[in-house]
């Protein structure tokens, strides 16, 4: 049951952007009002007060992660994106992602849960005006839902409608930082208990020297090697961390920056280095701050979404980045560390003792997936074997998807831990943590050879480079060092050979579209949630970069592949999204025409997930990932057996062929039984019988995929005589 606290928060209007001749600054008090009435924190505090000492807050079990309960709420998921979503004009993302059409749409395709994406206020506040967001509205600013996106009401008319169509909600939270809003306004003017949310050190006047100047119309500039490993020296910070995500020469070339002067509350002026993950728009989150005020900023946010929206779930956004502490030699501790799992312990349970789930995005060593997953969230996004999948279709050879698969069953972190998604905002991440990091002298087996995980980091990077970007394909986008900026479609493109966008046509989107139900059936065909974008839906090509111009042209190549779409073509004369976002390029059509053709890609990908339905691998367990005859091969061993081991359950055999060519192959595994039938599940066709040397042959077209099921009963011997 939902909480519905509907605590009385503030309504006062963040984007006051008209010239208010009062200072904006701690010497007026009208402003310090005004800020706290915006805080997060502050907002928190009431959640709380609302919540604590009730019953509810005593109905569900919290302390241990369950993958399958939530997978059993939710197996499929439509993950949205509210800048890029065309709506009828005049109608919110809220409004849209509410309609009862679309639902519909949803439960004939068979998707079961809907994730909106970040839409409560982002970006920051400066003087009495809000500035806009510098990531995608990760840089939450207040629980307050941003008027661009709807109102409250209208994301609980959306719970409301998913529940009558048997759906759920995903909201997203973010652990790790704020925007610069209220609370960092507030923290800089070193008001109560503010400075504590942050990552956040006082310089003293005297040694300001130490500290860069701040460029006019700025309030931040970040440091360079050489300040930071100064004021690290003098005790002030710990310095250098593991690495420096975003890295961008004289843009971000370390994780701190320094505020200009900063007047506070007791009238001091003061200077403040501030610890930023991510971008300089972003402060981090102190989880082990004296006052406790991140953590109550956070678990607030949390109950908002959960209690007073009626969500069913959170995301949350890089959680694994909670805990830093200065090493004796060498960069900061600030990845793997305890306190990240613990604050993720405390996150986790608090969403599910309110009854809902979470799941994360964390983009480390499959240990610390594995150990995280262990108390904290329930699910984890598939940073393992995204980028492995995508190098199977670009060069046509499985050797380092089965790697992947493999390695992740040795070291504990099973497919149905995971959500195994096509393309989703952000870009296709190859960074390879796990190889490039704490494996990165480890010894792998790879063509033909022996080579450490640093070598098998580079090689797959260079790989994917190679096949996809430059000269083999001029529309997807190098992204920093993290990834490249493309879609699921034009992955596809660029391995069939389509070096310009203009070079991709119609007899071109059979294939694709078979490639594209390919990529489908790996993550859907295995246990585990199944999530895809509208991108995916849709068949989207990237934005010309021109198009996007003013939003890439500070090294965020990412913007080319959030093409504006429309997904119930409510809208057809529209050329972007209200947000600005530019129309992108649809190959597949519209939902509703899709639903009416026979043979469309959703069409198809509604057979792919009644299939996955049906058996319920979803909560199924993976145990062999065998060798195969073919290169371009894979094959994924799992017993249909709801997660308990104990239980006498079918075998079933997830078959695929990553070329374009026609494949004949042997299945072998040491899971299978002799003399059993082996059929397949869509068309109920027998392929063969398990031979003595526990194999069957099996034959596959270009880019197809197959869902095998294992007879339980051996296959009858024939009477004497009989042929």
């Amino acid at each position: 049951m939902r909480l519905r606290p509907r605590a009385q928060l503030r309504s006062s209007n963040i984007r006051r952007s008209f010239a208010d001749p009062r200072a904006a600054d701690a010497s007026n008090p009208s402003y310090v009002e005004w800020l706290k009435r915006q805080s997060m924190l502050g907002d928190a505090d009431i959640l709380g007060r609302g919540l604590s000492g009730q019953p509810s807050m005593w109905r569900n079990p919290y302390a241990r992660p369950d993958a399958r309960r939530a997978i059993r709420t939710a197996s499929v998921w439509f993950t949205a994106y509210p800048i890029s979503l065309i709506t009828r004009p005049g109608e919110s993302f809220l409004g849209a992602l509410g309609d009862e059409q679309l639902w519909r749409a949803f439960q004939r395709i068979g998707i079961h849960a809907v994730h909106t994406g970040p839409v409560k206020l982002a970006g920051g506040i400066s003087g009495w005006a809000h500035t806009a967001s510098v990531d995608g509205h990760f840089d939450r600013i207040s629980t307050q839902i941003d008027p661009a996106f709807g109102t409250e009401d209208e994301f609980r008319t959306l719970t409301d409608v998913a529940d009558q169509h048997g759906g759920s909600v995903i909201d997203d939270i973010v652990p790790g930082h704020t925007g610069k809003g209220a609370d960092f306004r507030l923290a800089e003017m070193a008001y109560k208990d503010y400075p504590g949310i942050y990552h956040m050190v006082e310089i003293p006047e005297e040694d300001w020297g130490l500290l860069p100047d701040v460029p006019d119309g700025r309030d931040a500039v970040n440091l360079d090697t050489e300040s930071e490993q100064k004021l690290a020296e003098n005790g002030y910070i710990i310095g250098r961390l593991q690495r420096v995500i975003f890295f961008a020469p004289g843009i971000k070339e370390t994780n701190w920056s320094a505020t200009g002067q900063v007047k506070g509350v007791d009238g001091r002026t003061r200077r403040w280095v501030y610890l930023h993950y991510f971008k300089q728009g972003q402060p981090s989150i102190n989880w082990l701050d004296p006052t406790f005020a991140g953590m109550r900023l956070v678990i607030g946010d949390a109950l908002h979404s959960l209690g007073d929206l009626g969500t069913s779930a959170l995301r949350l956004d890089a959680n694994g980045f909670l805990g830093v502490e200065k090493s004796a030699e060498g960069p900061a501790w600030s990845e793997g560390h305890p306190l990240s799992e613990a604050a993720n312990h405390l996150i986790a349970s608090m969403v599910r003792k309110v009854g809902g789930f979470s799941f994360q995005e964390l983009n480390l060593t499959m240990e610390d997936i594995r150990d995280t997953g262990r108390v904290g969230a329930d699910l984890s996004y598939d940073f393992i074997n995204r980028p492995a999948y995508q190098h199977a279709l670009a060069t046509g050879d499985t050797e380092f998807l089965r790697l992947t698969l493999r390695t992740s069953l040795e070291v504990g972190v099973e497919p149905a831990m995971l959500v195994h998604a096509l393309q989703n905002h952000d870009e296709l991440t190859y960074e390879l943590v796990h190889w490039a990091t704490e494996h990165h002298a480890d010894l792998y087996p790879f063509r033909g050879g022996e080579v450490t995980g640093a070598e098998l980091a580079e090689t797959i990077r260079q790989d994917l480079l190679d096949r996809l970007t430059g000269d083999s394909a001029d529309y997807n986008l190098v992204f920093t060092t993290n990834g490249i900026a493309c879609t699921t479609a034009s992955v596809i493109a660029a391995t069939q050979g389509h070096a310009t966008l203009d070079a991709i046509g119609p007899e071109h989107v059979a294939d694709i579209q078979r490639a594209h139900l390919l990529l489908a059936k790996f993550n859907a065909w295995q246990p585990g949630v199944f999530a895809l974008s509208a991108w995916d839906l849709l068949g989207l090509l990237p934005l010309r970069a021109d198009d996007v111009d003013v939003l890439v042209e500070g090294g965020d190549t990412r913007w080319v592949e959030r093409g504006a779409h429309d997904l119930l073509d409510v809208n057809p004369d529209a050329v972007s999204s209200s947000s600005g976002v530019p129309r992108g390029r649809s190959l597949y059509g519209s939902l509703p025409r899709q639903l009416r053709e026979r043979g469309s890609f959703v069409q198809q990908l509604r057979t792919v997930l009644r299939v996955r339905e049906r058996f319920d691998i979803a909560v199924g367990t993976q145990i062999d990932v065998p060798d195969v005859a073919h290169p371009g091969m894979l094959v994924m061993v799992h017993r249909l057996d709801g997660g308990d081991a104990g239980v006498d359950a079918r075998i079933q055999i997830t078959v695929l062929n990553f070329t374009a060519q026609p494949v004949q192959g042997t299945v072998r595994s040491e899971s299978l039984v002799p003399r059993r039938a082996v059929r397949d599940a869509e068309s109920g066709d027998l392929i063969g019988q398990v031979d003595d040397l526990l194999s069957f042959a099996v034959e596959l077209g270009a880019y197809e995929g197959r869902f095998l099921v294992v007879d339980a009963e051996p296959v009858a011997e024939a009477a004497e005589g009989d042929a």
